[in-house]
């Protein structure tokens, strides 16, 4: 072929304009992307936190308030709770209040005064939330101490296998990049964009500060429930001294637990957006799909 021959089957591929054709969109790319290890240790402490949440609601029942500092309700005067569910009689009945710091909400129906078996009683929080639905502390603190365990070693079989292969140090661990590219990542989380193409195959920022948060929240909530332990307060008292007493470590102990809910609803929201169904595969199977990048 010569030289006009050739500039004429070129001319004749890319148009009469010299436009260059459109390229076709790269076929979407699989790789693995979650160990067995953390697909198992995931379901567990996805398990768990279902159980402790719904027993620890309905533990916090028999006394629906906490105070900050050692002694509570036990002090002579009883120590004034920062937060607290209960039932008060008023002219129109009995009424469900929530109050937090000074503020006292109405609740009825929902928190302090709601059904139970279809009629109302004094109860904090509703019976549909709690584990078991009636009130047995004996039996439930059975149930807490089960799963807190179950809690406690799946975390530490998680953080052995972690460290000993790196992914914590690799794929957790931010390095400075990440922490500079914080308010990206945030206001990229505002316009609902998710990473994709190569992007995806890495954890965020957001993310991984957000699971070296629960890692914190958990080791947080069992050392605060061992300092609620007697037993275990005789033979580690220093524990009373780091939390400020019992009442602290009980008032920590719940406010960890409502962070790791609100982590919950965050992490089901993001799973949601960024497709469910890609995202729950991969942590069933272990093969994450990556989203096609726009041409």
């Amino acid at each position: 072929m010569d030289h006009l021959q050739a500039e004429t089957a070129i001319t004749a591929d890319i148009g009469v304009t010299g436009d260059v054709p459109a390229v076709a969109p790269a076929a979407s790319e699989g790789f693995y992307r979650h160990r067995a290890v953390v697909r198992l240790t995931h379901w567990i402490n996805a398990l768990a936190i279902l159980f402790l949440l719904g027993s620890g609601l309905n533990i916090f029942n028999a006394q629906p308030n906490l105070y900050w500092g050692r002694y509570g309700s036990n002090a002579n005067p009883p120590d004034h709770a920062f937060f607290s569910i209960g039932a008060f009689n008023t002219p129109d009945g009995p009424r469900g209040m929530t109050q937090i710091g000074s503020w006292q909400f109405d609740t009825t129906g929902v928190l302090g005064w709601s059904k139970v078996s279809g009629e109302y009683t004094a109860r904090g929080w509703p019976s549909g939330i709690t584990i078991p639905s009636f009130q047995d502390l004996a039996d439930v603190r059975h149930w807490h101490f089960l799963f807190a365990a179950v809690l406690a070693i799946n975390g530490l079989i998680y953080l052995s296998w972690s460290l000993w292969r790196r992914h914590l140090q690799h794929d957790i661990w931010p390095t400075m990049a990440d922490l500079k590219a914080i308010p990206r990542a945030v206001l990229d989380h505002l316009k609902l964009k998710h990473p994709r193409g190569e992007a995806a195959k890495r954890y965020n920022v957001l993310q991984r500060l957000a699971y070296l948060g629960v890692i914190a929240l958990i080791t947080l909530m069992v050392l605060t429930g061992l300092t609620m332990s007697p037993g275990f307060d005789a033979v580690f008292p220093w524990l009373l001294d780091i939390f400020g007493g019992r009442q602290s470590a009980r008032s920590i102990h719940f406010i960890c637990a409502a962070l790791i809910v609100l982590f919950v609803i965050v992490h089901l929201a993001e799973v949601v957006l960024a497709g469910p169904i890609n995202e729950v595969r991969s942590m069933l199977t272990g093969y994450f799909v990556l989203p096609r990048e726009h041409p």
